[in-house]
């Protein structure tokens, strides 16, 4: 296929990712935590974490390309462009599972997610695959996508993140993500989804001085 139509078939995938995979996996996590706010963000850790695994793979595979081709393109102007040919040529050989290992690892020692243990991570194992494989794919783009850093607390950004639905829509923080944006160098090419509420990072501290008289 051409450049074009990879990038196409990838945000079709990453799109189906978000409608359709992101809720079964959702489901999955449901009948092990009732509290819908931490399968949102197990979810979306999880998808962080297969961008960052994928990534570091690709370049892993792309050094072992250039060196199984050296002696056959040595000093060619186009070899750049041969390893990357080759590498789009033999995706089905990117270790996806060894990738969804190094994920569920990261998983497990996220402090956010990782403590008390209430499910086994295995379980996402299908989800995690797929979005590993899009990840992959994409860094064979010119240029790759990728997606945008998130983090809780940050002003909400509207070109970046549709808000969902329960969110507070006057709230100028994000609370915590559902879905990361993707990125096309600085540009936003789909948007993800955060969830935004008022006062949700306040801590109030009672001290003497608020104690009411009686």
């Amino acid at each position: 296929m051409s450049s074009v139509a990879r990038k196409a078939a990838l945000l079709s995938r990453f799109s189906d990712a978000y409608s359709q995979a992101r809720l079964d996996a959702q489901c999955l996590l449901r009948r092990c935590i009732d509290k819908a706010e931490t399968v949102q963000r197990i979810i979306y850790i999880a998808t962080v974490e297969a961008f960052h695994v994928a990534k570091m793979a690709f370049r892993h595979f792309k050094i072992r390309v250039r060196k199984s081709l050296t002696p056959s393109l040595a000093g060619s102007n186009n070899f750049e462009d041969a390893v990357l040919d080759y590498i789009i040529c033999h995706l089905d050989l990117y270790d996806s599972q060894s990738s969804v290992n190094d994920v569920i690892r990261a998983m497990n020692v996220n402090p956010k997610i990782s403590f008390p243990p209430e499910v086994d991570f295995c379980l996402l194992s299908d989800f995690i695959q797929e979005i590993c494989c899009i990840a992959f794919a994409m860094q064979t783009l010119d240029p790759p996508l990728d997606i945008a850093f998130g983090a809780d607390g940050e002003i909400f950004n509207d070109c970046k993140y549709r808000r969902s639905y329960d969110s507070d829509f006057t709230a100028p923080l994000v609370f915590y993500h559902v879905w990361p944006a993707l990125m096309e160098n600085d540009c936003v090419i789909m948007k993800g989804e955060a969830v935004t509420k008022r006062g949700a990072f306040v801590r109030w501290r009672i001290t003497p001085d608020r104690v009411p008289l009686l």
